[in-house]
């Protein structure tokens, strides 16, 4: 075995076995929060050193750009997603308030109500 052979099961298994731990986590976690926590941050991680085995693996550079885009555009969007989707179950009341430790955003939601009337 090849130490590019190495690299790629090492990268393959644990890209495979974070994007596991990240489905359980959405399957398991209590409430929206957690679950758009488990979706984002083990599962990019997941898909970048499942796209690093893959780029060491076949060793072309056309295919180590197309993955390195692919990575790129999921660090874009990942948190992106995570934040509107976040907003958007806060807004229609998906939280679970009694889980929060701090919750600025309903300060600044009244923050903004109370300027709005003014």
């Amino acid at each position: 075995m090849t130490l590019a052979q190495v690299i790629v099961s090492v990268c393959m298994i644990s890209g495979a076995a974070l994007t596991l731990v990240a489905a359980i986590g959405i399957a398991r976690f209590p409430d929206l929060l957690a679950r758009m926590h488990a979706a984002t941050k083990p599962q990019v991680l997941g898909l970048m050193l499942m796209m690093a085995g893959l780029a060491v693996g076949l060793g072309s550079s056309q295919i180590t750009w197309k993955v390195t885009l692919v990575v790129i555009f999921q660090l874009i969007t990942a948190p992106v997603a995570a934040h509107m989707v976040g907003r958007a179950g806060y807004r229609t009341g998906k939280i679970r308030s009694d889980l929060l430790v701090a919750d600025e955003l309903t300060e600044d939601l009244e923050a903004a109500r109370l300027r709005d009337e003014h």
